[in-house]
């Protein structure tokens, strides 16, 4: 099971002050020694935290997989076709919102995801679209080009004990339609230490995508430390 690490965080926090530390292809190159399969950076209209610098910074250290999370954008079809990373990931996106809420509407947003799409193709990126666990989504997502879905797993994080049983079988449904189809499936969102044994054990899935938490543990007990210790939970 492959592990990117979502290192935006660390860019939260030096754009908290406007400085150049820490640096996230510092970071990138920690997660990758401790183990990590690849690094996910999302590029946000706003630039709220991962910049373009950092985009083609990380992709020309050539560290490994390079997952570009990125709205369906003109704009950032432009970016996409001039950096070529490894993966595009298409996520729905909102000004106001502090994180990513949910997961792309395909259906709804089939001419601006299809365009995308193409340009992929063309350039021979990976395209994986980040979706709700649904099945008429998981369709969608393959007829219109991708080659992998993400579904959102922040539902799954939220819910009470009770609930997430009914949850996960939602999710292996859908990673079940999925690899029928020929779409690889990974999971992310909320993800960490305490939550994952159980996402990490549904079928058909080959990539997990996390990174607050682990930023989040780096705080305490160090950025190679924090990516060792998911990895262990993760085999478990």
């Amino acid at each position: 099971m492959r592990l990117h690490i979502n290192i935006d965080h660390v860019a939260t926090v030096r754009n908290q002050r406007d400085v150049s530390y820490p640096d996230p292809l510092h970071a990138a190159r920690i997660c990758m020694d401790a183990g990590a399969d690849g690094i996910t950076v999302h590029l946000r209209e706003d630039r709220r935290h991962i910049r373009d610098e950092d985009v083609r910074n990380i992709r020309d250290a050539k560290l490994g997989v390079l997952n570009l999370e990125m709205a369906a954008t003109e704009e950032m079809g432009k970016v996409a076709s001039e950096i070529c990373p490894d993966v595009v990931t298409l996520v729905p996106e909102k000004r106001e919102e502090r994180t990513t809420e949910g997961g792309l509407d395909v259906l709804a947003g089939s001419e601006a995801i299809g365009a995308i799409s193409k340009i992929c193709l063309a350039q021979g990126i990976k395209l994986s679209l980040f979706i709700e666990a649904d099945l008429d989504q998981v369709r969608a997502s393959q007829a219109i080009g991708a080659k992998q879905v993400e579904f959102h797993t922040g539902h799954f994080c939220d819910a009470s004990k009770e609930a997430r049983p009914e949850l996960l079988v939602q999710m292996k449904r859908s990673a079940e339609l999925a690899h029928e189809l020929g779409l690889e499936v990974a999971l992310g969102h909320g993800l960490n230490r305490e939550n994952v044994s159980e996402i990490a054990a549904l079928p058909h899935v080959t990539e997990l995508n996390i990174g607050h938490s682990v930023v989040a543990d780096a705080v305490l007990v160090g950025l190679r430390e924090a990516v060792i210790s998911l990895r262990e939970a993760i085999e478990r």
